[in-house]
């Protein structure tokens, strides 16, 4: 299985909408075949896996294949793997989890059972969960995975007053969050970074055949048309008023603008949740200012922190989150650590908001 999530972990920047699925078909102890999801209409792991054992001139009959989702058992883009695994004669099959699909959601692994296929599941669940968090996250909530990145001082400035911030991490850091920007299919800022900085906020360093997209929260619609952002790929703009002839304009260079307002006139953050997990967004990587930050946060959107802090201090200077002051200690906001680790000469911290809807847990 762990092979399999080797393979899986190919398929990192292709497989979206799809999760990023890995199969190795065994027999003896020795691996026969292998694969890994292609992109979004093209061929499963299951399948990539048994092709890549024809190729080599083995027999899968009677092999066990390990897979790292359950195969699906419904026709959607592809027809379904299930059915190419018992025609193909499979005699076992691992699944390191269930598949969150209702579509699928065990119907997969009983069609196999049903065929006298042997069958186990909860394998490296944890592993694989985290592969495909987003997908996860979609299929059982309707919204996509959202992790917000940070790189600040250790005394948690994210720049000077004066807006400088380039750079405070190092080279290692900022390559490491690229890659992390790459595995999402969406990329989110605010109209105060786009003001501010002009960023294009794509991937580098990266190989991406599908870039994620850039979501810009701009309520007033003051984005100007010759933004870096606005280059390239087209961008999806949520607003919150109408603003026409400004929203044409943006349509009318290929923009998709959004209309999703609040009772304060200002954009409806979890309605805009919702709508990415609608466009089958799984993951959005959040790079903004400390207000949008701070209301990402506020409004309960922030499923985890990607923070890197640099070994310097810099004094008073802007914040990454401009939250109001507390009255108690108690009413702190709580997250978890998941994951710290030294990133060239900084430190990368992944902390998890304690809160009910980020327990997506791996139990069957």
């Amino acid at each position: 299985m762990a092979l399999a999530l080797a393979w899986a972990a190919k398929g990192m920047y292709i497989t979206a909408p799809n999760p990023r699925i890995g199969c190795v078909i065994v027999r003896d102890g020795t691996v026969i075949g292998a694969g890994h999801t292609q992109p979004a209409g093209q061929a499963h792991a299951e399948i990539q896996a048994m092709r890549d054992a024809a190729a080599r001139g083995n027999d899968v009959r009677g092999a066990t294949a390990y897979v790292t989702l359950e195969p699906c058992s419904h026709h959607g883009r592809t027809p379904p793997c299930s059915n190419a695994l018992v025609q193909a004669g499979i005699g076992r099959v691992v699944a390191a989890m269930t598949d969150p699909n209702p579509l699928v959601a065990g119907r997969g692994l009983a069609q196999l059972e049903a065929a006298g296929i042997a069958v186990t599941s909860g394998v490296l669940a944890d592993a694989a969960h985290e592969l495909n968090i987003g997908f996860f996250s979609r299929m059982r909530r309707g919204l996509p995975w959202v992790r917000l990145k940070v790189a600040a001082s250790l005394d948690g400035a994210t720049a000077l007053h004066s807006g400088e911030s380039q750079w405070i991490t190092g080279p290692d850091a900022r390559a490491d969050g690229h890659a992390w920007r790459a595995r999402a299919q969406a990329i989110l800022t605010g109209i105060g970074t786009v003001k501010a900085d002009d960023p294009q906020l794509t991937v580098r360093g990266v190989d991406t055949p599908l870039p994620p997209r850039r979501v810009i929260v701009d309520s007033r619609l003051e984005i100007d048309l010759d933004a870096r952002i606005l280059q390239g790929e087209p961008c999806w703009i949520a607003a919150a008023v109408e603003m026409p002839e400004k929203a044409a304009a943006l349509r009318a260079a290929g923009h998709d603008v959004m209309q999703l307002p609040n009772p304060k006139g200002k954009v409806d953050l979890p309605a805009l949740m919702r709508e990415l997990g609608r466009r089958e967004i799984n993951e959005v990587h959040v790079e903004a200012g400390s207000k949008l930050n701070a209301s990402m946060v506020r409004e309960g959107c922030v499923d985890e922190l990607l923070v890197y802090l640099a070994p310097s201090l810099i004094g008073p200077g802007q914040g990454m989150f401009d939250l109001p002051p507390l009255a108690s200690l108690a009413d702190k906001r709580r997250l978890r650590f998941h994951d710290v680790a030294r990133v060239g000469d900084d430190i990368r911290i992944l902390a998890r908001f304690a809160h009910p809807h980020t327990d997506i847990t791996t139990k069957e």
